[in-house]
């Protein structure tokens, strides 16, 4: 009986499962921010900014419509930007929905909004703590040096 043969590693192959598991559930975090971010942005999701939020807070909102899909998309291609830009993206985020549920929403008590805040917090404190085990097995840019002596 002969050995079968395995196929090509893959992106992920080398890649503990756990790890696998942080940047998919990361990267589809990232995806489902961007398109509430362009359900806020088009006017289309009950709850997002209203007429009276600051020009700073929406232009922060609107490019997270951006931002959350490159985050994503750097994941998924393994790279260590997505990782650092991820957890800058969600920090901000949770300041930013931060500021607008309890700075400019006088609303008593706990409110969906609120309740967003503390999921998009809870998801920032969680990318952050997990980052320096996660961020080893990610791609690094290449550095100037090896690019050129590739190039000769």
């Amino acid at each position: 009986m002969g050995t079968a043969e395995r196929p090509p590693p893959g992106r992920w192959a080398d890649a503990p499962r756990w790890v696998r598991a942080v940047v998919v559930a990361a990267a589809c975090v990232f995806a489902y921010g961007g398109v509430v971010h362009l359900g806020d942005l088009l006017g289309v999701r009950p709850g997002g900014p209203g007429p009276s939020t600051p020009a700073w807070l929406l232009l922060s909102f609107t490019s997270l419509t951006v931002l959350d899909p490159v985050a994503a998309a750097l994941l998924a291609l393994r790279r260590i930007e997505g990782l650092t830009l991820g957890c800058v993206v969600l920090a901000s985020d949770a300041v930013a929905n931060g500021y607008a549920n309890y700075a400019l929403d006088t609303t008593p008590g706990i409110t969906p909004g609120r309740i967003g805040q503390a999921v998009i917090t809870l998801l920032a404190v969680g990318l952050v703590a997990v980052a320096p085990t996660v961020a080893p097995w990610l791609r690094r840019p290449a550095h100037p040096d090896a690019v050129s002596r590739r190039q000769r």
